[in-house]
């Protein structure tokens, strides 16, 4: 089965931050381009169940994404999509896809109830050193615009380590960081 488990760690930065850590840590030049469609209910269903779906589009890649709670991280099922299928998704004709969609049949999702309620787009850099993804994203959705320190880790203990140290070495307070979907999301109610 297409899954993997995600153990990461996340805060929100100010510009300077986000420029301190540019200039201190040895990021690639140029960002990668990503845009998250996210898709819900009308309900908001998955968001109930703590789970998030959405279409990555990287690089004219195309890749289908539910997330869920687990208890060392987040569950990811993925499923690669063409550009078309894509397109059909965010317009709404859901394109069944074997690994997602039978997850979300477990969780009692119905895809005729899902649609797409917009994109965030992402400018991303990520640094690879000690089994850690370091990840600092500028985000903008809706009007609104976001910068973050990421850490994707191989264990919980050693990307927790390795974030505190990140953190307290540039002197930058550890915020409560809502992950992507939910300040997309909550961009709707400001």
């Amino acid at each position: 089965m297409a899954q993997e488990i995600e153990i990461e760690f996340k805060n929100l930065l100010t510009i300077d931050e986000y420029n301190k850590l540019l200039k201190h840590i040895p990021f690639p030049t140029e960002s990668q381009i990503q845009t998250n469609y996210y898709f819900e209910t009308k309900h908001r269903s998955l968001q109930e169940l703590g789970c998030a779906l959405r279409i990555r589009e990287k690089n004219n890649f195309y890749q289908l994404t539910l997330k869920e709670p687990h208890e060392k991280g987040l569950l990811e099922t993925h499923d690669t999509l063409s550009k078309e299928e894509a397109d059909n998704w965010i317009q709404g004709k859901v394109i069944e896809k074997p690994e997602t969609i039978a997850r979300l049949k477990d969780l009692g999702i119905h895809l005729s109830s899902l649609h797409c309620f917009g994109s965030l787009t992402t400018k991303r850099k990520e640094l690879y050193k000690n089994n850690i993804i370091f990840v600092l994203d500028y985000s903008f959705y809706n009007g609104n615009s976001d910068y973050e320190l990421e850490l994707e880790a191989d264990t919980r203990e050693n990307g927790f380590t390795q974030f505190q140290e990140l953190l307290h070495r540039y002197q930058i307070p550890r915020r409560k960081t809502p992950n992507k979907v939910e300040r997309f999301f909550a961009s709707f109610e400001n």
